[in-house]
């Protein structure tokens, strides 16, 4: 029942087999977390198929000696359990070698991106 969990697990599973894209179903906020992975330097190109209810992300996953680049995905804020951080406890996961996805009141952002602006909220994920 939790999209953002279903998406996460698609990507982890898409790169135990080493699969090189995946498609997942389309929503704006799915979207917008993508496109931050995309800036951050973890997914290779995105691009949005199909109209309507079949709309679906495509996205190229990056790997190094056939190695993902993503080690680890989680999902922080479930429904039952928002995780809310102020402006001065922004997590920094895995020692600085990966990213908070953070929602603030001025849309979705990793933590680096967040601290300088000096915006708390709700931590949607890690990955490193």
């Amino acid at each position: 029942m939790d999209p953002i969990a279903d998406m996460l697990t698609q990507i982890r599973n898409a790169q135990a087999v080493r699969k090189s894209t995946v498609d997942i179903p389309f929503s704006k906020l799915k979207f917008e977390i993508i496109k931050i992975l995309e800036k951050e330097g973890f997914i290779e190109n995105i691009s949005k198929k199909g109209r309507g209810v079949r709309k679906k992300i495509s996205l190229s996953l990056k790997f190094k000696n056939k190695t993902p680049l993503i080690g680890g995905l989680k999902r922080i804020s479930k429904p039952g359990r928002k995780i809310y951080v102020s402006k001065n406890k922004i997590p920094q996961p895995k020692e600085s070698l990966g990213i908070s996805i953070i929602s603030t009141s001025q849309g979705l952002m990793a933590n680096k991106e967040a601290r300088k602006k000096g915006l708390g909220g709700e931590v949607i994920c890690e990955i490193y």
